[in-house]
């Protein structure tokens, strides 16, 4: 799994944003949208303020392809495959859900155990490697991660803490009018309506997903994006979206990144 580091070079460790791409397989706009970031962090570092400012103070680690192995398959046998590609001996079903598989409320509300399921919890946390070596690299460089974006699709939505429970996060005041803000910042390019909240609350319960591990762990600014649209294509988003969603996308992102490098703890 490659993991690019993007910002200007320092002597120092500098705070750094988390963000990955594609932890479902047929999410393909996900991973179009984190290609789309480090290309907008190449050619507008210099010439974009925020862009410049963000990389100046801040390193951003990229995962641009979380479950290899999974969008590997949606490329030659499954177009909508989601889970994992790993094997487990007890049965001839394939894979988990590589977010319901992070040890945060592991395998209670909105995942199953069953192996054969879509939302399959794994047979025990980070039991996935792709999720292991995530947790690992962000246990690793905890003490620099203060903020953690994870790229899902679809529904238009930006949500935080909590999935695994309805209990509001301690942050929740400052969580949602980042993310209503962020919301808004989305919305001016076309028009695109998404709905901010606490995952549970939003859009439904699911334990073991990656942004409450990451907030539980102490990232405070940990946030999931449901990319476009709203069903009409889902999963099979056409290519003209690719451009506009991604655009978007970043308006959203610069909104939150560019909070996070003022409010740094």
């Amino acid at each position: 799994m490659n993991v690019l580091k993007i910002g200007k070079k320092s002597s120092s460790t500098k705070p750094s944003i988390f963000l990955d791409c594609g932890i479902h397989a047929r999410e393909w706009i996900s991973t179009a949208f984190c290609q789309w970031f480090v290309k907008e962090a190449l050619s507008t570092y210099g010439s974009d303020s925020e862009m410049t400012s963000l990389l100046n103070q801040m390193d951003v680690y990229v995962l641009p392809v979380f479950n290899i192995d999974g969008y590997d398959f949606t490329h030659k046998s499954n177009r909508m495959w989601r889970k994992t590609r790993s094997r487990m001996s007890s049965t001839s079903c394939i894979g988990a859900d590589p977010n319901r598989n992070w040890n945060a409320g592991w395998c209670t509300a909105g995942a199953s155990s069953n192996p054969c399921s879509d939302t399959f919890c794994g047979s025990s946390p980070e039991s996935e490697i792709e999720v292991k070596n995530v947790a690992d690299f962000i246990r690793r460089n905890k003490s620099s991660i203060k903020a953690y974006l994870t790229i899902h699709s679809y529904s238009q939505l930006l949500l935080f803490p909590y999935s695994y429970t309805f209990q509001l996060a301690e942050h929740h005041s400052e969580l949602m009018t980042v993310a209503e803000g962020a919301s808004e910042a989305l919305r001016s390019l076309h028009g695109t309506q998404y709905t901010s909240g606490p995952g549970a609350a939003t859009i439904y319960p699911a334990a073991g997903g990656s942004d409450d591990w990451a907030y539980d762990l102490g990232v405070k600014y940990s946030y999931t994006f449901e990319l476009r649209d709203t069903g009409r294509y889902g999963f099979l988003l056409p290519e003209s979206q690719i451009k506009p969603t991604c655009e978007e996308t970043m308006l959203a992102v610069k909104y939150i990144t560019s909070h996070v490098q003022k409010n740094l703890y």
